[in-house]
């Protein structure tokens, strides 16, 4: 709030005997010039616009402002540009990128922004339960936003792939209200969600909010039914394997592969049984490890049943491991590590396919690489920010953040992939590309982002546009 003693001039230590004084006088100026390259991207690929299509919007068409497409838009676009809250929207919406963004430079109605402020994208988030609400005339389709993840992912390939992996991983959301389907999580230690995350290499196909009540394997079958069914009716021939943790090693998704002629590799918890079978294997990497002082593997495939959960005896690869002691390896944090490190993983995958050794180490150990989709989503795109009242608003919002992320991922596959940030997460992007100071002129024929002349990486910038224009010509 402007008040007498708020001052308009700001002066500072004196440099090489000159003053230096800063002021909010400079007209015009954005701070995220670099986001006109995902407005870019996405007149190419639709993404904000198909999105927009999943939503049906009751509101009378002669009293709209905003439409459904600019809002989700503002949404998505103001997730990958950093910002997390709508609160932040009412200052964005007089921000001249997010305007270009939206495709709409001047508001119908004297009294209103370009672009909405936080009030409207409540009302967008904020979906109603019922068909007819006063207030919340938007509602989406789960079902048609779900399809829309898979078939982002096919499109993005020229030809079907011989064969794909899909990682499944859930993940804690915490919470900190009385949100629906609030739930405390023992092994986490706090009250949160449990989404499920589905991912093929970097593209994300699955995103589903759950309450953290269940087994983290809950409803997988559900979501890799759907997403298997997607890709078959495309690629009929693609080869699909199913790769997860110790928590997706269950009789009915194993038996569910099986039957519809899906590939998985499931890690598989140790017990007395395991580790007795693997037993000459822990003796010999024992021995190579006291004998050359560095950690030794040995592999063991043969056939395993449980006693009452599985059906059929199954092809289970044992990892026998002896690690040296941790103060040999320079390493300060004590002894908790040193010794044995038997490991198994379960598969339908045959060895005449794949061996042992390669099926643990190329193939199971590669799903870590998960881990780190998940925390681009909740740490760059804010994809723990669940804080509304309901699980459909939450949804919406774990959706939001996906379609950011989607949005950045096909930036970084399409216009990165030959420069610095070709492997950058979605933090590095924004930080380095996408946040561009810039002053804005805006004339009668054109609006010109006048950006930093010191900007250091203005060639990749220059490099990302040209894949843009090349990809998507005019």
């Amino acid at each position: 709030m402007q008040t007498e003693c708020t001052p308009s001039l700001f002066e500072f230590e004196p440099v090489d005997h000159k003053k230096v004084v800063a002021g909010f006088d400079g007209g015009t100026i954005t701070s995220d010039a670099g986001g006109l390259l995902l407005g870019q991207l996405d007149r190419g690929l639709g993404l904000i616009r198909r999105m927009a299509a999943c939503f049906t919007d009751r509101r009378d068409p002669r009293l709209l402002e905003h439409r459904v497409e600019t809002l989700v838009g503002q949404r998505v676009f103001g997730l990958a540009l950093g910002y997390e809250d709508l609160n932040d929207h009412d200052e964005l919406r007089h921000d001249p990128v997010f305007a270009v963004l939206a495709g709409k430079l001047e508001a119908k109605r004297s009294d209103c922004a370009p672009v909405a402020g936080k009030s409207t994208l409540n009302r967008l988030e904020h979906t109603p339960k019922r068909q007819a609400e006063k207030y919340h005339k938007i509602d989406y389709d789960a079902a048609s936003l779900e399809a829309l993840f898979v078939d982002i992912f096919l499109d993005a390939h020229a030809r079907p792939p011989k064969e794909i992996v899909l990682d499944l991983d859930p993940t804690d959301d915490p919470i900190h209200g009385e949100q629906e389907g609030r739930f405390y999580h023992g092994y986490y230690g706090c009250y949160c969600y449990l989404p499920l995350y589905i991912v093929c290499g970097r593209f994300l196909l699955c995103a589903k909010l759950r309450p953290s009540n269940i087994d983290g394997a809950a409803g997988a079958i559900d979501e890799v039914a759907r997403i298997v069914a997607q890709i078959r009716a495309r690629w009929p021939k693609v080869r699909i394997v199913l790769r997860g943790d110790s928590g997706f090693c269950r009789e009915e998704l194993m038996a569910w592969c099986e039957e519809g002629g899906v590939g998985y590799v499931f890690g598989l918890a140790p017990n007395e049984r395991l580790k007795a079978v693997l037993a000459p294997e822990a003796w010999d990497a024992e021995r190579r490890c006291e004998t050359t002082g560095k950690a030794a593997r040995v592999f063991k495939d043969f056939a395993y049943q449980t006693e009452k959960t599985w059906s059929r005896a199954r092809r289970v690869v044992g990892k026998a491991e002896h690690l040296p002691p941790v103060n040999d390896r320079g390493n300060e944090r004590g002894n908790d590590r040193d010794g044995a490190n038997p490991r198994f993983v379960v598969t339908s995958l045959p060895t005449t396919r794949i061996d042992a050794r390669a099926l643990y180490e190329d193939l199971y150990c590669a799903r870590g690489e998960m881990e780190n989709r998940i925390k681009e989503q909740q740490l760059d795109l804010f994809a723990d920010r669940t804080s509304s009242a309901t699980m459909k608003a939450n949804q919406l919002r774990l959706w939001f953040s996906s379609m950011a992320y989607v949005l950045l991922n096909e930036l970084r596959r399409i216009a990165l992939r030959h420069t610095q940030f070709a492997d950058a997460t979605c933090g590095t992007i924004r930080l380095k590309l996408l946040k561009i100071g810039a002053l804005v002129r805006r004339s009668m024929r054109r609006i010109k982002f006048a950006m930093a002349s010191g900007f250091p990486w203005r060639n990749e910038f220059a490099l990302a546009y040209v894949y843009l224009e090349r990809a998507f010509p005019r």
